[in-house]
């Protein structure tokens, strides 16, 4: 494409998941819903792990973080689909599209550090459990948070950077709610093969590196568990990891079914219906699906509800309480 084709770009079109009109409503009340189950849930278990002592507990930490990241994932994508659909605009600002991009590699690469992380500590918890707390004390705990930000933060900057250096031509139209950094890469007219490039090669180890890190210590655990004789006490061992292996099962099973049916496809709807999955559907999921099974944590969500219950009670006005 000749370079008079080129433009100084200042706004894309966000083509959403479906421009039948009958369809709105609908995509615009569901998202929404969505949105709202995902902040609440996840905010519920941050304040349960904080307002609880008996959930000071590195496996807890990592969650509450995971689920601070997760408020943050879906906050950076979902609103501006239902904000769209009701003003009937499809624009977004190059900045906020660059904005959009870098923030969304963050939280998704934070995400699969956090579930590295967390299988580390369920490997120690089980394969070590004379030398937890001395490896998960809070000092490494902290330390293996802090490098996950760095690493995560560093990777979206770089990813940013090298959508800046792009030229775009006057076909602006994104074929999904958000913008997706592939999808935008790929309406340049200029050479993308770097970009393509640094893509790749931080999905496998960035993605792939924590993946790995997740199969090993889980074929660990498999391991260790298979020596305990006595069968409450497998049940016990296994129940600890469950919720976790759901929500990495969920996690890496959508997203990269996402990307292996867009290789096969080629088709941009449908890749970015399916990317609704593990973008939207699996942080709403992961509050439910850490709370179901596990006890401590249902206990410290009713005493939550218990003392916003005597608050609301014997303090129903700000001024009756001062």
């Amino acid at each position: 494409m000749g370079p008079e084709n080129e433009t100084q770009i200042s706004e894309y079109l966000l083509l959403g998941l479906s421009e039948d009109p009958e369809l709105q409503p609908l995509i615009f009340g569901l998202f929404l819903s969505i949105y709202l189950v995902t902040v609440l849930g996840n905010l519920l278990i941050i304040l349960a792990t904080i307002s609880d002592t008996h959930l000071h507990m590195p496996m807890y930490f990592f969650l509450s973080n995971l689920s601070f990241v997760d408020i943050c994932f879906t906050s950076t994508t979902v609103p501006k689909m239902p904000v769209n659909i009701q003003t009937q605009r499809k624009v977004i600002s190059y900045a906020g599209c660059i904005t959009q991009i870098y923030f969304f590699a963050i939280f998704v690469v934070l995400d699969n550090f956090l579930l590295a992380v967390m299988a580390y500590d369920r490997y120690v918890a089980i394969c070590h459990p004379l030398h937890y707390t001395v490896s998960m004390n809070p000092h490494v705990c902290g330390l293996l948070v802090l490098a996950s930000w760095i690493v995560s933060v560093l990777n979206s900057l770089l990813q940013s950077l090298m959508v800046l250096r792009l030229s775009f031509c006057t076909i602006l139209e994104i074929p999904h709610f958000f913008c997706e950094l592939n999808q935008v890469v790929h309406l340049a007219c200029s050479d993308t093969f770097l970009n393509d490039l640094v893509v790749c090669l931080a999905s496998v180890v960035l993605g792939g590196g924590p993946l790995a890190g997740i199969l090993y210590s889980y074929s660990k655990i498999v391991s260790s568990i298979c020596k305990i004789s006595s069968a409450q006490d497998k049940y016990k061992a296994f129940s600890i990891c469950a919720s976790h292996l759901s929500v990495v099962f969920l996690f890496y099973g959508t997203s990269l079914g996402v990307y292996l049916s867009s290789a096969v496809a080629q088709n941009s709807l449908s890749t970015a219906t399916a990317s609704v999955m593990y973008s939207v559907v699996t942080p709403m999921l992961n509050p439910f699906i850490y709370s179901l099974r596990n006890q401590d944590l249902k206990r410290a969500v009713r005493r939550l509800f218990g003392k916003a219950t005597m608050k609301g009670v014997f303090c129903p006005g700000l001024d009756k309480c001062l």
